[in-house]
C-alpha cells in the first residue's frame, strides 16, 4: 500500500499546459462528467421512450449547466467563502480566473448551491418549452449520478475536500498525515451506487417527480455517512452537534425529497 498511501506525492493535478494555460485533471473530470451525464440522458430518452427531442435535451442541458455553473459558485461564497463581502462588493471577481495576472482557474464550487442552480434553470427551461418539469427532474435523477462520480474522482485528483485522519492501510497521505480518501467514497456512494439503485427502479416509477425525490433522498443518506470521512470546511468546521454543513444542507434536501414524493404521490392518488 506504499505506492496507494503517497498518491499525493508523485501525483501532478496540472494534466498538462497549454499556451501557458494550465489545464488540471479536475477540469478534465468535470467535462467527462457533464458528458456521462449527457449521454445517459440520450440513452434513456431512447431506451424508456421519453418525450423529449434531442434538440430539446441538448438545449435544456446547456441550461442546466448554465444555472449549475452559477449556483456552485455563488452557493461557495454565500456559504462557505470567508471573503463573501469582498465579491458581493467586487462581483466581477467571482469568475475571475487569473490572480495577479496568472491564470489558476476557479476553486470554490458548493454542490448544494449547484443544486439550486440547477432547479431553477430546470424551471425556467421547463416554462419556456412546454416540457414537463417533473419529467426533466426524473431523467436527470437516474443520468446524474454516474457524471457525479467523475466529479469526486476529480476532486480527489485535485488534492482537495480531504478526509479525516486515520490509520485505516487504504490511507492517503496528505502534507505528512494519514488520511481517509472520501473523496472517492463519495463518488462511490453518493455517484455510482445511487444511479445502479435507480437505474433499475425507474423501470418501477409510479408517478413523475419519483425519481427525483428518491435521488434527493438517497443522496442525503449517502452524504450524511460520507462527511463522517470527510475532513469539515476549515472556515466552518462543525456546525451544531458535531455536523458539518455539508449535512445540515442535506438535511434540507431530505425534507425537499420527502415533500416531493409525497406531494407527487398524494395527486396521483386523487386521479
Amino acid at each position: 500500500m506504499g505506492a496507494w498511501q503517497e498518491i499525493y506525492t508523485h501525483f501532478n493535478p496540472v494534466a498538462f499546459n497549454i499556451f501557458g494555460f494550465k489545464v488540471h485533471w479536475y477540469g478534465i473530470m468535470y467535462v467527462l462528467a457533464l458528458l456521462t451525464a449527457l449521454m445517459a440522458a440520450k440513452y434513456f430518452v431512447k431506451k424508456d421512450k421519453i418525450p423529449i427531442s434531442n434538440t430539446q435535451l441538448d438545449s435544456y442541458f446547456f441550461w442546466v449547466e448554465i444555472g449549475v455553473i452559477l449556483g456552485a459558485r455563488l452557493g461557495y461564497i454565500l456559504i462557505y467563502s470567508t471573503h463573501a463581502s469582498y465579491y458581493l462588493t467586487h462581483p466581477w471577481q467571482i469568475f475571475n480566473p487569473f490572480v495577479n495576472g496568472e491564470f489558476v482557474g476557479i476553486s470554490g464550487m458548493s454542490y448544494h448551491g449547484a443544486v439550486l442552480g440547477f432547479l431553477i434553470a430546470t424551471l425556467a427551461y421547463a416554462k419556456k418549452s412546454g416540457v414537463s418539469v417533473w419529467i426533466l427532474l426524473d431523467l436527470c435523477a437516474v443520468s446524474i449520478p454516474l457524471g457525479y462520480t467523475f466529479g469526486r474522482i476529480g476532486n480527489f485528483l485535485n488534492q482537495e475536500l480531504i478526509g479525516r485522519q486515520t490509520e485505516v492501510s487504504w490511507a492517503i497521505n496528505v502534507d505528512g498525515v494519514l488520511r481517509h480518501p472520501s473523496q472517492l467514497y463519495e463518488a462511490f456512494f453518493e455517484g455510482f451506487v445511487i444511479f445502479v439503485v435507480l437505474f433499475f427502479l425507474r423501470k418501477r416509477k409510479k408517478f413523475n417527480g419519483e425519481l427525483i425525490s428518491l435521488y434527493a433522498i438517497f443522496y442525503t443518506i449517502a452524504r450524511f455517512f460520507c462527511e463522517y470521512f470527510r475532513q469539515p470546511d476549515p472556515q466552518l468546521g462543525f456546525i451544531i452537534f458535531g455536523l458539518s454543513m455539508g449535512q445540515i444542507l442535506s438535511i434540507a434536501m431530505l425534507v425537499f425529497g420527502i415533500c416531493v414524493y409525497f406531494r407527487n404521490s398524494f395527486l396521483l392518488k386523487k386521479l
